[in-house]
């Protein structure tokens, strides 16, 4: 007979572990508790005629063709947004990632995360309002509080990317009179920028939302102009605007995923 494979024992859970989701869990009843969720009179006969009544209002979306003009050229705006903030924002993540990782000492790594953390912490809408007094409205406003934001989004993941990458490649090449800068190109950085590069895509899906959104403060693309028809009751236009919306993230989601699932391959 063949001996039996004895499995490991499972570790048991920490005390602090044990408290953290007790924690949790009482959060999430005090938040149930506190709000004034009204749930029957969201579910009430006359809140659902009146959803139904408004719903109508945006069918047929308009297809005139000047109109679709328009939006062609308002969705190739929220486009541009949005990659050319995630493009800048993958630059100085990149940059401000190398402090934040601690390779330049202990100072500059928590100076450098109190930096990420701060423009991370301000949304995109906050960022656009504040730069739309000093650029003024259209789309250049949206582009940098997406570039801003997710600087210190991207940033911070760089920077736990590096931390977490193994350093036995690195430190041998080092030991081999390599320089540090040079050991870093050549072991480090080829090691982490597939899982750099899944970030940068994933965060590109989510800035084309926000650039849609943004036009609400008046940072040009498909949201200004979602913005200015509903402001006018123009339902049937504003209900091209929002299939454009879709139809642009639905591309952008499919495209961003088959690239991550070739690189990461």
């Amino acid at each position: 007979m063949s001996d039996q494979i004895s499995l490991p024992v499972a570790p048991r859970m920490r005390t602090s572990t044990k408290a953290l989701l007790i924690g949790i869990v009482l959060l999430v009843i005090a938040s149930f508790v506190s709000l004034s969720l009204k749930w029957q009179a969201f579910f009430s006969k006359e809140a659902i005629d009146t959803t139904i009544e408004f719903l109508r209002g945006f069918s047929p979306p308009e297809m005139a063709t000047p109109f679709l003009a328009r939006i062609a050229e308002a969705t190739l705006e929220t486009l541009a947004m949005s990659a050319i903030g995630t493009l800048l924002a993958a630059l100085f993540g990149m940059l401000l990632c190398l402090f934040a990782s601690g390779r330049f000492g202990l100072a500059l790594r928590l100076i450098t995360r109190g930096i990420l953390n701060v423009l991370r912490s301000i949304p995109e809408l906050v960022w656009a309002a504040i730069l739309l007094i000093a650029a003024g409205l259209g789309p250049f406003a949206g582009t940098l509080a997406l570039a801003i934001h997710t600087t210190g989004v991207l940033g911070r993941l760089f920077a736990d990317t590096l931390e977490n990458c193994p350093p036995h490649s690195e430190d041998t090449l080092r030991l081999n009179g390599v320089r540090p800068s040079a050991a870093f190109l050549y072991a480090t950085l080829p090691h982490c920028s597939p899982q750099m590069m899944s970030y940068v895509l994933y965060r590109w899906e989510n800035n084309i939302r926000a650039a849609a959104i943004l036009g609400v403060v008046g940072a040009g693309g498909l949201g200004q102009m979602l913005k200015y028809h509903l402001s006018l009751f123009q339902m049937h236009q504003a209900a091209t605007v929002i299939i454009a919306m879709l139809l642009l993230v639905c591309v952008v989601d499919a495209t961003s995923f088959a690239l991550r699932r070739k690189m990461t391959r």
